[in-house]
C-alpha cells in the first residue's frame, strides 16, 4: 500500500520531480512513475538530499537505466539519478583516473585511451555508468570492472562518504556485496601505460564486434541473464528456439538471444513475462536455472 510522505527540497540545488515516469530514464523505455525522482547537481548536494529522505523510504539509484526494469505500477520511493550531476572525470596520478558514478562507461574507456592508458577498453561495451558497473562488477570482452579498480567511494543514507580499497570490497561474477543503505559515488581506476593509438584501436575493434553481435540500435537493457558456469545464456536461449519469441511489444532479439527488445509499445509486464517464459523454457529443455543480471523494481 502506498503511503503519503514529503521530502523537504528547500535549499537543495538539484532537480526534484514528483511522480516522474521512469520510461524517460530506462533504456527499455518502459516503467511506471517514481514517487520522487532527484537529480543532484553535485556530491555535496547529494549528501544534503540523502539526509532529508526518511529512513523508512526505499531508495534506488539510476544511471542511464540500462540494467533496470521498472514495473508498470511504478516505484513508491526515491530514485536518485546520477548521470547529470555525478560526472567528474579526472586524471589523478600518472596511471590513474577518478570517475564519479554518473560517468558513462564508454566515456571512461575513451578518456583512458586518449590519455595513453590501457586496460579499460572493455568499458566501451558496457552501456551504463560507472556507478552501475561498480554495483554489479559489470564486464564484457573477457574483463571485469574490479580488475582495474584501485579504490571506490561510497555514501550512506546519512550523507557520509567513505573510501574502500578494492581488496576491502567483496565482488564476484556480476555482483558486489554492499552494506545496506550504501551506494557507490565513484572510484579511482588503475591503468597501464600504452600508446594512445593502441587503446583507441582496441576500442574500435570492440565497437565493431558489439555492433555485429548485439542489437545496439534497439531499446533494450543489455544482457538479461548471467552466463551459467561453463556456458552462455544466449546459447541456451537460442538452442531452446526462443529467438524472435514475443509477447506484445517485447521480443527476444533475433540478433542476440540474451537481449529482450522493446519494439516500440512494450510494457514492463510484457518484458517480465518474456523473461519468465525464457526461464521456464530453458529450465525445461536444458535443466538450467538462469539467473537475472538485470534488476526488477517497483510494483506491477
Amino acid at each position: 500500500m502506498k503511503r503519503a510522505y514529503e521530502i523537504d527540497a528547500e535549499g537543495l540545488r538539484g532537480e526534484m520531480r514528483a511522480n516522474e515516469p521512469m520510461s524517460r530514464h530506462t533504456s527499455w523505455r518502459t516503467g511506471g512513475c517514481a514517487k520522487w525522482h532527484y537529480t543532484p547537481c553535485d556530491k555535496d548536494d547529494l549528501r544534503e538530499f540523502l539526509q532529508r529522505v526518511p529512513n523508512d523510504v526505499d531508495i534506488i539509484w539510476c544511471g542511464l537505466g540500462s540494467n533496470m526494469l521498472v514495473r508498470d505500477g511504478g516505484f513508491d520511493g526515491v530514485v536518485i539519478s546520477t548521470h547529470k550531476g555525478l560526472k567528474r572525470l579526472q586524471k589523478t596520478q600518472e596511471h590513474r583516473i577518478f570517475a564519479e558514478a554518473g560517468v558513462p562507461n564508454p566515456k571512461l574507456a575513451r578518456s583512458s585511451a586518449k590519455n595513453s592508458l590501457c586496460g579499460g577498453e572493455f568499458l566501451i561495451g558496457i552501456p551504463g555508468t560507472v556507478g552501475g558497473a561498480l554495483a554489479m562488477n559489470a564486464g564484457c570482452f573477457g574483463s571485469e570492472t574490479y580488475e582495474i579498480v584501485r579504490y571506490a567511494e561510497v555514501i550512506n543514507r546519512c550523507g557520509e562518504l567513505q573510501l574502500r580499497n578494492a581488496d576491502q570490497i567483496t565482488w564476484g561474477y556480476r555482483f558486489t556485496r554492499m552494506n545496506p543503505g550504501e551506494w557507490f559515488t565513484g572510484a579511482e581506476f588503475q591503468f597501464t601505460p600504452c600508446r594512445s593509438e593502441i587503446g583507441q584501436a582496441k576500442i574500435r575493434e570492440f565497437l565493431k564486434k558489439r555492433a555485429k553481435t548485439q542489437p545496439v540500435q534497439t531499446a533494450n537493457a543489455g544482457s538479461v541473464f548471467q552466463n551459467p558456469a561453463g556456458d552462455f545464456a544466449a546459447r541456451l536461449i537460442d538452442a531452446a528456439g526462443l529467438k524472435n519469441f514475443s509477447i506484445g511489444g517485447a521480443r527476444v532479439s533475433p540478433k542476440h538471444a540474451n537481449f529482450i527488445e522493446n519494439q516500440g509499445d512494450a510494457t514492463s509486464l510484457q518484458i517480465e513475462e518474456v523473461i519468465q517464459y525464457i526461464k521456464k523454457t530453458v529450465k525445461k529443455i536444458h535443466g538450467v536455472e538462469l539467473t537475472l543480471e538485470i534488476k526488477i523494481v517497483g510494483e506491477r
